[in-house]
């Protein structure tokens, strides 16, 4: 007899296996992917404007710029020695007048060097002109 969910009589599952009195524990396992061999891939050559100025940092350059729209001035152009390039924008400094521009590409028509312009891109050891 079972009151409140206690066995009161144990005499009357006489010849019936007990309920366990654990859960079993089931590990569930996944299966794992085979990682593939990928072929080797040559470096591809990243000549983007910006690049170009990060090899170039520290050279004079011009560069020139057009806003369309603009009744004051229409086309601009910067010249500086080159602090940093990012993927939209230039960072410039003239030293003659110790001023800063931050240009965005998204304006440049063409930039001009006072000099050779690094062009050479490192792919581990080894150069690409």
């Amino acid at each position: 007899m079972v009151q409140g969910g206690i066995l009161l009589n144990p005499s009357s599952m006489q010849g019936q296996t007990p309920p366990p009195t654990y859960y079993p524990y089931y590990q569930q396992t996944y299966p794992q992917q085979q990682q593939q061999q990928m072929p080797a891939v040559f470096p591809r050559e990243e000549s983007y404007i910006e690049n170009i100025f990060r090899l170039n940092r520290g050279k004079m350059t011009t560069v020139y710029m057009t806003f369309e729209n603009n009744r004051e001035w229409n086309a601009k152009i910067f010249k500086g020695v080159i602090e940093a390039a990012g993927r939209d924008h230039l960072i410039l400094s003239d030293p003659k007048t110790n001023q800063r521009y931050l240009l965005p590409l998204l304006y440049m028509d063409y930039a001009t060097f006072d000099g050779e312009i690094n062009y050479a891109y490192p792919y581990n050891g080894v150069t690409n002109r």
